[in-house]
């Protein structure tokens, strides 16, 4: 029989060794700030508090050397491009960018990227964040 608190601080350990895996969700249409955002060019693609985009501030917010790896972006597959350019002129270089070939809200974009992240490490952590 195992010892509860054995099993619990393993259990911790390994945890604590984890690289979790930020998900940023950045599949808005850009309505909801119109006529700042459009569809071609959503809120998180603003630079509305700093000189960065919402989707760069996001992104920045969770450093490798605190145990966070590579972030995988959820976007819509007509903001790729910018999105793309967002990551680049920040320096952030993401794992991959899931396009979303029509907008199914959040539950669907995390349980695809629980789904691909799952496929490369079945002991994957996620951090779902949204870009905006």
């Amino acid at each position: 029989m195992t010892n509860k608190s054995t099993y619990l601080s393993s259990a911790g350990k390994a945890a604590a060794n984890a690289i979790v895996t930020p998900v940023i969700l950045s599949g808005g249409s850009g309505s909801r700030l119109w006529p700042l955002s459009r569809s071609h060019h959503p809120k998180q693609l603003l630079p509305l508090v700093t000189e960065r985009t919402m989707i760069q501030e996001t992104a920045s917010r969770l450093p490798v050397e605190q145990g966070f790896g590579k972030p995988l972006v959820v976007c819509n597959e007509a903001h790729r491009f910018m999105i793309a350019e967002q990551m680049r002129s920040a320096d952030i270089s993401p794992c991959a960018i899931v396009l979303e070939p029509c907008s199914r809200n959040t539950a669907f974009a995390a349980a695809a990227s629980a789904l691909i992240l799952v496929k490369h490490d079945p002991d994957a952590l996620m951090l779902l964040m949204p870009a905006d």
